[in-house]
C-alpha cells in the first residue's frame, strides 16, 4: 500500500473524529480491535490524557466476544470508580457489529426500568 493512500477504516475514523471529542465531564471511549485482542480507553481530548485503559489481556480467557464484553464491563467499573458516568463512544472506524457492539453492551450494562443504563451512559 502506498504511503499516500489510507485504508477505508482510517478514512471513516478521521470523519468520526472530526465530529466527536472527549471532555473531562464526558470523555471519549476509544476502541482498538486487533486480530487477537481488543483495547478500550477513556480519553479527555481537552488535556490529551488517558483516564482509564483496559485490554483483553486483563480479563480471563474465553471467546473473543466474551473477552470484548468483559473488557467493556471492566472499563465501566473502573470508570465509575474514577467518577465517570457518561461517555462519548468512538468506534474508531470499525463497523458497530460483533466485538465492538459486545464491548459497548458490556460497558452499558443492563437496562434499568427508568430507561437508563446500569453502568455507563452513551
Amino acid at each position: 500500500m502506498s504511503s499516500k493512500t489510507l485504508s477505508s477504516r482510517k478514512r471513516v475514523h478521521r470523519r468520526i473524529r472530526k465530529k466527536i471529542s472527549g471532555t473531562a465531564a464526558r470523555p471519549r471511549l476509544s476502541v482498538f480491535r486487533s486480530n487477537k485482542s481488543i483495547y478500550a480507553q477513556l480519553i479527555n481530548d481537552e488535556t490529551a490524557t488517558t483516564l482509564v485503559a483496559v485490554a483483553s489481556k486483563e480479563v480471563e480467557a474465553g471467546t473473543k466476544m466474551d473477552q470484548a464484553k468483559a473488557v467493556g464491563r471492566l472499563l465501566a467499573t473502573k470508570a465509575l470508580e474514577a467518577g465517570i458516568t457518561s461517555v462519548v463512544f468512538d468506534r474508531s472506524g470499525y463497523i458497530y457489529h460483533g466485538r465492538i457492539k459486545a464491548l459497548a453492551d458490556g460497558a452499558r450494562g443492563e437496562r434499568k426500568e427508568d430507561g437508563t443504563n446500569e453502568l455507563l451512559q452513551f
